[in-house]
C-alpha cells in the first residue's frame, strides 16, 4: 500500500469518525449543557495531545515552546468557545442545517487571511468567496416565513473556527503543528474547567457510555486527520473533508429526523462548490510560487 493510499483511507476514516462524533454530540447536547459536554470531551483530548507531544521528537518540554504563546492561548480558547457552540446549534439548529453552514469556515478563512495575515487573494478568489457567502444566504434564507434565530449559532460558530484556523496559520510560522496541536487541547481544557462544574448535572449511566464514544472519537478522528495531512498535501485532503456534510447529513435524517429543505440542499451546493474551487485556486498559485523560486 503506497504512503498515498493510506493518507486517503486515514482521511476518509477521519470524516466518518467525525460524522459519528456529531451524531453523538447532537444526542447530548439535546440532554445535557453544552458546556458540559465539551468540557468532558476536552478533558479527554487533553490527555490524548499530551501523550502525542510527549512521543513527538522534542518530548513535551519541545511541544510546550513556542514563540508566540499568547496567540496560542487564544487559539486554544476559540477553539473550545466553538465547539460548545456548535454543540449547541447541533441541538438547537439541527445537525444538518448546521453542518450545511459550518462548510462556509474555508471560505471565511480566505476572507479573512487579507486583514489578519496580508494575504493577498486575487479576484477569482474572491468570488468564490462572495458566491460562497450568497450560498450561506441561501441556507439561512432570511426572507423566510420561518426563519429562526437560533440559525445564527452554526454561523458563529463557523466565524469562530475561521479565526481560530487563521491564528494556526500564523502561529504555524514558527511553531511546530504538534506544539499548536498541544495548546489548542491543553488550553481548551483548561479554559472551560473554570467554567463547566457550573454546569454540571448528573450524567444518566447509560449515556456514559455516548460520553465515552463521543471522547474515543474526538481523538481517534484527530488522529486520523493528522497522519492523513502527514502522507497527503492539504488540497488532497480537503475535498474528503466535504464528505462529513453528506455524512452528517445522512445521520441527521436517520437517528434523528431532521427534514432537508430544497435551500438547505442548493445553499450546500453552492457553499461546497464554492469552497472547493478556492482550495485548488490556492494550490494552483502555491505550485506555481514553487516552480518560480526553483526557477530562481
Amino acid at each position: 500500500m503506497t504512503s498515498k493510499t493510506r493518507g486517503y483511507l486515514f482521511a476518509l476514516a477521519a470524516v466518518t469518525i467525525f460524522a459519528t462524533q456529531d451524531g453523538f454530540t447532537k444526542f447530548l447536547g439535546n440532554h445535557y449543557p453544552p458546556i458540559l459536554v465539551t468540557m468532558i470531551r476536552f478533558w479527554a483530548f487533553a490527555v490524548f495531545v499530551t501523550v502525542i507531544a510527549a512521543s513527538s521528537p522534542g518530548g513535551l518540554s519541545g511541544a510546550v515552546r513556542t514563540r508566540h504563546p499568547w496567540l496560542q492561548v487564544m487559539r486554544g480558547v476559540l477553539l473550545v468557545a466553538e465547539i460548545a457552540v456548535a454543540v449547541l446549534a447541533f441541538a438547537k439548529a439541527g445537525l444538518a442545517m448546521s453542518q450545511s453552514i459550518l462548510q462556509a469556515t474555508p471560505l471565511l478563512v480566505t476572507l479573512l487571511s487579507v486583514p489578519l495575515l496580508g494575504e493577498k487573494v486575487g479576484w477569482k478568489r474572491g468570488l468564490a468567496v462572495l458566491v460562497g457567502l450568497l450560498g450561506v444566504l441561501v441556507i439561512l434564507n432570511p426572507a423566510g416565513m420561518h426563519f429562526d434565530l437560533y440559525l445564527l449559532l452554526p454561523l458563529a460558530a463557523a466565524l469562530m473556527f475561521a479565526l481560530y484556523s487563521v491564528a494556526t496559520r500564523a502561529v504555524s510560522r514558527d511553531d511546530s503543528a504538534t506544539t499548536s496541536v498541544f495548546y489548542a487541547g491543553v488550553v481548551g481544557a483548561v479554559a472551560i474547567s473554570f467554567v463547566g462544574p457550573f454546569f454540571w448535572v448528573p450524567i444518566r449511566p447509560a449515556d456514559w457510555i455516548a460520553m465515552g464514544i463521543l471522547c474515543v472519537c474526538g481523538t481517534l478522528s484527530h488522529y486520523c486527520l493528522i497522519r492523513a495531512y502527514g502522507l497527503l498535501e492539504a488540497v488532497q485532503v480537503q475535498p474528503i473533508t466535504y464528505l462529513q456534510l453528506v455524512l452528517s447529513v445522512m445521520v441527521a435524517v436517520i437517528f434523528f429526523n431532521e427534514t432537508l429543505t430544497l435551500n438547505m440542499v442548493a445553499g450546500a451546493i453552492i457553499v461546497v462548490g464554492a469552497g472547493l474551487y478556492t482550495v485548488f485556486r490556492e494550490y494552483q498559485l502555491d505550485l506555481k510560487r514553487r516552480v518560480t523560486e526553483g526557477a530562481a
